[in-house]
């Protein structure tokens, strides 16, 4: 194949959860620019019309469906509506995430819950879901992880400790689902964004802005769109021999 044929989606499927706004909505993009039919997903319809709209302005196939990634059969019901929609999914981008800041000595036990319910049962539960449609023909699956799931952070920075785990949680069922379902053709695979300008990252960035960049070797944090490129590599052909990774994508900090 040509390189540019590699990261032709053309043809494909992609579902997206937490595809609103923010990161979800921006690979949505990046996925519907290569060629794929997408498909986004959000708790609340407070901002899944607007970026259904925004979308198909962009010429991009696409449908809007509101879902809790953490109740089974809200899971089961949009992935029922997707495939009846648009007959098969390619790619899953699991995105969907929540936060809850306190001290883990002072944690409470049902917000605890609620992250790890969200971040990383949800991610279990879309996985499950649509890898039994994968498993006819193969596919992608992107999971959303985050750096806080690869190491501790000072807690003058970000004191979240349900977040961090639930993160950590993402980064071995990608590899522990890599092994499994490689058989089937289905690729597993994680992202682990730093820090970039999103609705969770605002009270921590105004907060600790400047110590956060001193962190970071490029001195800075991520910019709108450059998860993009990434979730089109792993999504496309140009990744076929790529399973079971974690990809940092923080401007350097893990490297320290």
């Amino acid at each position: 194949m040509h390189v540019k044929e590699l990261f032709d989606l053309t043809g494909k499927v992609a579902l997206v959860t937490g595809g609103s706004r923010g990161l979800g909505l921006s690979m949505a993009h990046a996925l519907g620019e290569a060629g794929a039919a997408v498909a986004i997903t959000a708790r609340r319809d407070q901002w899944l019309r607007a970026a259904e709209d925004e979308l198909r302005a962009a010429r991009i196939e696409c449908l809007a469906a509101t879902c809790d990634v953490a109740d089974q059969s809200s899971v089961d019901r949009v992935v029922s509506d997707v495939l009846r929609r648009f007959k098969h999914i390619d790619v899953l981008v699991n995105n969907a995430g929540t936060s809850w800041g306190a001290p883990a000595a002072e944690m409470p036990l049902d917000k605890w819950r609620q992250v790890l319910d969200t971040n990383a049962t949800g991610c279990f539960l879309m996985s499950q879901a649509v890898g039994r449609d994968m498993m006819r023909a193969g596919g992608s699956i992107i999971n959303i992880t985050s750096v806080m799931g690869l190491s501790g952070i000072a807690p003058d920075v970000l004191d979240a400790v349900g977040y961090t785990a639930s993160k950590g949680a993402i980064v071995s069922l990608t590899k522990d689902l890599a092994v499994k379902w490689a058989t089937y053709g289905i690729r597993v695979n994680a992202v682990a964004p730093g820090f970039f300008e999103t609705r969770l990252t605002t009270a921590v960035l105004d907060r600790a802005r400047s110590r956060i960049e001193q962190l970071i070797p490029m001195a800075r944090i991520g910019a709108p769109g450059e998860l993009k490129g990434i979730a089109v590599f792993l999504a496309s052909a140009a990744s076929s021999y790529v399973t079971g990774q974690v990809i940092a994508v923080d401007g350097g900090k893990t490297a320290w």
